[in-house]
């Protein structure tokens, strides 16, 4: 199917999800996965009115930069290695991916101005994924306000990888308070608004628990994978 086909139907499951907890679809941002995808195919969906493309990798960011312009709002939603922070960091407006404070401490150090930054949380408990257990990012928060060049925009997690729909949720359901506990600090450099949650199986839950960035590949453009 084309990009435009495959949007119109993530927007009316977006709705629907919407409809359910009185939310505004207008509150969530798709996100368009590029990875395993040419940059024609991102552009269908920068076309289809997608603004927000998202990559795993600086290289994939870079190459497909080059051939598409400034145009899209670029978020990197990977691992980002340390030492890779120069090659993306003048070219991204998100980075999903802050878990550590020597990503953090690079960050503030290769920017020139501030950088949105999300807070990736391991919020099923799963040893393959990434992120920093819930119990410690409020810490970690209070640690970022050395940084004058990043903002904490948000916070983003992968649901765990299983059928059972409630621990989905859960991990979900997680994020939402954690977000809710960080907003109540009121840090000026920590606004928290975003909760960047669900990929293509599970956008639909993601979205009814609170969430405002969906991060789409296979669903959208017709990715293989959207592991990261």
């Amino acid at each position: 199917m084309k990009v435009r086909e495959n949007l119109e139907v993530i927007q009316n499951q977006i709705a629907d999800a919407c409809k359910k907890t009185g939310r505004d679809p207008g509150e969530i941002k798709i996100i368009a996965v590029t990875k395993y995808v040419t940059s024609e195919r991102a552009q269908e969906a920068i076309d289809a009115g997608v603004p927000h493309l998202g990559e795993n990798r600086d290289e994939g960011l870079l190459q497909k930069m080059n051939e598409l312009g400034d145009k899209p709002v670029w978020h990197f939603i990977g691992t980002l290695q340390t030492r890779k922070v120069k090659n993306i960091i003048e070219h991204i407006t998100y980075i999903h991916s802050l878990d550590r404070l020597s990503l953090a401490k690079e960050i503030n150090k290769r920017s020139d101005s501030k950088v949105k930054c999300l807070i990736q949380v391991n919020a099923s408990g799963e040893e393959s994924k990434h992120g920093l257990h819930p119990d410690d990012v409020i810490g970690f928060v209070q640690e970022l306000k050395q940084f004058q060049n990043i903002e904490i925009s948000g916070l983003m997690t992968m649901a765990p990888l299983t059928e059972d729909e409630q621990l989905i949720r859960e991990s979900f359901r997680t994020m939402k308070r954690l977000r809710a506990e960080i907003q109540s600090l009121k840090y000026d450099y920590a606004p928290c608004n975003e909760l960047s949650m669900g990929m293509s199986n599970d956008f639909q839950i993601a979205v009814e628990e609170g969430s405002t960035m969906v991060r789409i590949g296979t669903a959208l453009v017709g990715n293989e994978s959207e592991v990261q």
